[in-house]
C-alpha cells in the first residue's frame, strides 16, 4: 500500500548535497518496496515507513559541510538513490551523496532526466561487465523498456552489432534505438537469435528476465547479464554477471558522461506519462499491467 506521510527534511551532512525533487521515474524494483518484498528485509535493519524510488530529478537546494562538487546551489540536477528505510525518491527533499548526483542534461524537463539515472547506469554497468570489444555481437531483450532502450543505445556507442527482441508493434520503436537485427519477443527467443547469429552471440543482457531460457543464444564462453539475480548456472563455459545498480552508485563521472550522451543525442529520455505525485498507486498501477514504454514519472 502506498500512502503519503509527514517526515522531517533531511539535512546534508559532510559529502552529502540536498536535492528539492521534482519528478522522480517509477521503476519495477519499486513494486518490491510496496507489496513487502524488499520491506521485510529492511525490517531488519530500520523500521517503516518504507520510500520507494530510485531515480529523481531537481534543483540542488543546499552542499553539506566539507563536500567537493562543481554543481552550485540552483542547479537543475539528476540523481540516482539506494532506497532504505524512509530514504527513497518519492520524497519532496533528499539529502544524497555527491557522486551520486549530477547535472542534469541540457535542455530536458526534470520528468526526462528522472528516467536516465538508474536505467542509464544499470546499462552501463551491465555493459562494463561483459566487456565486449567493438564488432562484437550483443543480443538485449526487453528492449523496447526503458532499461532495454538504453541497453541498445549504449551498446551501439561502443561499436558492439545489437539483436534486440520486440513485439510486432514495438519493432520500428526498436530499430529506431539503433539495434541491428530484431527478432520478434517470446519464449523461443533464442532460437530466433540463433537463426541470425548461428554461432550465438558473444554477451546477452536480459532484460525481460527469462533467464535459462536465453543461455540456448551466447556462444560457448559467452557473457550474460542478468538485472534480477539468476536462478540457474549457465552451461557451456558461460559467464554469469549479476547486475547490482549500488555497484555505481557514487560513480559521478559516469552519470555524467550519461549526461553528455543525453545531450549529443546518443541517448533518448523516454517519458510514458506523468503523474502527480499524490497518484503515486495508479503509477504502480499502470506499470504492473505492463505495456509502459518509456518510464512513467512522478512529479512533485
Amino acid at each position: 500500500m502506498l500512502e503519503e506521510v509527514e517526515l522531517p527534511d533531511p539535512v546534508p551532512g559532510p559529502g552529502e548535497l540536498l536535492v528539492r525533487v521534482h519528478a522522480a521515474a517509477v521503476n519495477p524494483t519499486d513494486i518490491y518496496v510496496r507489496n513487502g518484498d524488499r520491506a521485510r528485509a529492511q525490517a531488519r535493519q530500520s523500521p517503516p515507513p518504507y520510500v520507494p524510488g530510485m531515480d529523481v530529478a531537481g534543483v540542488l537546494e543546499a552542499v553539506g559541510p566539507g563536500t567537493e562538487t562543481t554543481l552550485e546551489v540552483g542547479d537543475r540536477v539528476m540523481a540516482v538513490v539506494v532506497p532504505h528505510g524512509h530514504h527513497g525518491a518519492y520524497s519532496e527533499r533528499l539529502a544524497l551523496p555527491a557522486g551520486s548526483v549530477a547535472r542534469a542534461p541540457r535542455g530536458s524537463s526534470h520528468a526526462e532526466a528522472s528516467t536516465l539515472p538508474m536505467n542509464g547506469l544499470t546499462a552501463r554497468l551491465a555493459l562494463d561487465l561483459l566487456a565486449l570489444a567493438p564488432g562484437q555481437v550483443l543480443a538485449v531483450t526487453g528492449a523496447a523498456g526503458a532499461l532495454g532502450g538504453y541497453l541498445v543505445q549504449l551498446a551501439r556507442a561502443d561499436g558492439l552489432t545489437v539483436v534486440a527482441d520486440a513485439s510486432e508493434q514495438d519493432e520500428q520503436l526498436v530499430r529506431d534505438l539503433g539495434a541491428h537485427v530484431v527478432v520478434p519477443r517470446g519464449d523461443d527467443v533464442a532460437r530466433r537469435i540463433r537463426a541470425e547469429f548461428p554461432d550465438g552471440v558473444d554477451g546477452l543482457v536480459d532484460g525481460s528476465v527469462q533467464d535459462a531460457l536465453l543461455f540456448p543464444a551466447i556462444r560457448d564462453g559467452g557473457g550474460f547479464a542478468t538485472v534480477r539475480g539468476s536462478r540457474t548456472e549457465p552451461p557451456r563455459g558461460i559467464t554469469s554477471h549479476q547486475v547490482w545498480i549500488v555497484e555505481y552508485a557514487e560513480e559521478q563521472a559516469l552519470l555524467d558522461r550519461l549526461r553528455q550522451q543525453a545531450e549529443d543525442g546518443v541517448l533518448t529520455l523516454r517519458v510514458a506519462r506523468t503523474l502527480p505525485a499524490a497518484e503515486a498507486a495508479e503509477a504502480h498501477r499502470l506499470l504492473e499491467k505492463g505495456g509502459v514504454r518509456g518510464r512513467l514519472v512522478l512529479e512533485l
